[in-house]
């Protein structure tokens, strides 16, 4: 059997067993770079090991850090509550607080189920409380964290952008995130339009308390002040003076971790290792094949489809249908790399490319069988859960038929 042939099953045999075992993708990952590149190669380790991304790294480890320190010290849920209170009566609006929030989240380092984790069950209360349909207020802090993901200094665009760096692909920070937040915007406008409008039964509110009316502090602590100093700085260091994400992260952290030792204990902990694992041993076996010349027969084969726009728009449907079963972060750590060759040939504009397959990766999130779209359905009342599940199933199901035609048409035919 071809070392190309070998290659291609292995990596489909871990994302099979990850979704059917449920062990941790890049775990899975680094075990078949050991089998087919040092037991059946006959590379050493340390060859095998050339392809880890130690920038990539850096940045998941710095920005989660830093995002968990800002959970621990409360200034996630302070951000959260006055947001979401400072709508006031105008309860229309709170949704769009919700994506808002989500994005932010992730903008500034959350990882998306991290951020959807605190967002949606403040949403989901707060919708039923005031007849919303929760469904709404889910898919709207879904689409919100899949917004924010792709800044620079968030975890999505960071694993884009090292993935790009690494292959010499030149793609603009600032059009990937304002192109892939404009067409989540624009999917949030359509869950508004068909799920937004109606309000539920009176029958169905629940009598538990309201989460978003606990009174929040009137203005922050003042280790909260300092830990919003350095979230926008993190933001601005990386979109307006396009300092490093990883390094800047991490001096930020270690910063806030020498001036409040006891939160950095705790937030040390929420360091996303699970994340930062499943990206590396995935992106480590990609490096592998890229050295064997495996990722480049793959993209000749792309390419000779024949023509690039039918080219492009495959691969949004791979990364747009395996994204709904599987996880994000992976597929774009295995699609990007693959996808090189294919933009090395110039057929298509890079940036252009990057964003469609983004964008139809993500958009899918909301699915019931992605990390997201589960946690939306376990934070609906029970007697709205089965509901909100088939709701999530029919969404899921029509994102993952229309979003990568969607986000090819937007951003590599336009």
């Amino acid at each position: 059997m071809p070392n190309e042939l070998i290659g291609v099953l292995a990596l489909a045999a871990v994302f099979l067993l990850s979704g059917v075992r449920g062990l941790n993708m890049g775990m899975l990952a680094l075990v078949a770079t050991f089998l087919f590149g040092v037991v059946a190669l006959g590379r050493t380790p340390d060859e095998v090991l050339a392809g880890f991304p130690t920038s990539m790294f850096l940045v998941l480890v710095a920005v989660t850090f830093l995002f968990g320190i800002a959970r621990v010290n409360g200034t996630v849920d302070w951000l959260v509550r006055v947001a979401v209170r400072a709508v006031g009566a105008r309860v229309g609006a709170v949704p769009w607080v919700l994506f808002g929030m989500a994005a932010l989240l992730c903008a500034t380092g959350a990882a998306s189920p991290a951020a959807v984790a605190i967002v949606a069950p403040i949403g989901v209360a707060f919708a039923v409380r005031h007849r919303v349909n929760p469904l709404y207020a889910g898919l709207m802090a879904v689409n919100g964290a899949a917004a924010g993901s792709f800044a620079p200094s968030g975890i999505l665009g960071g694993i884009v952008h090292s993935a790009l760096e690494k292959n010499h692909l030149p793609v603009s920070g600032g059009q990937l995130f304002a192109g892939t937040f404009a067409f989540n915007l624009a999917v949030a406008a359509v869950s508004w339009l068909v799920f937004g409008r109606g309000r539920l039964e009176p029958q169905v509110l629940e009598e538990d308390t309201d989460p978003t009316e606990a009174d929040p502090a009137s203005s922050p602590g003042a280790e909260q002040v300092v830990t919003l100093a350095a979230m926008a700085a993190l933001v601005l260091g990386t979109t307006v003076l396009s300092l490093d994400t990883g390094f800047l992260a991490l001096t930020l952290a270690v910063s806030l971790a020498l001036l409040f030792p006891r939160t950095s204990r705790l937030a040390t902990k929420e360091i996303a290792w699970p994340v930062v694992l499943l990206v590396c041993g995935i992106v480590t076996y990609v490096a592998l094949l890229q050295e064997l010349g495996i990722v480049d027969s793959l993209g000749k084969m792309i390419a000779a489809i024949g023509t690039p726009l039918l080219a492009a728009l495959v691969i949004c449907y791979v990364g747009g249908v395996v994204s709904a079963f599987a996880s994000t972060t992976g597929i774009l750590g295995a699609l990007m790399p693959l996808s090189a060759p294919f933009l090395k040939s110039g057929a298509i504009g890079t940036t252009g490319m990057v964003m469609a397959l983004a964008a139809a990766a993500t958009v899918v999130d909301a699915s019931p069988f992605s990390t997201n779209g589960a946690l939306v359905v376990a934070n609906a009342p029970e007697r709205l859960r089965p509901g909100v599940y088939q709701g999530l199933l029919w969404w899921g199901a029509g994102v993952c038929a229309l979003a990568p035609t969607a986000a090819w048409a937007a951003f590599v035919v336009a």
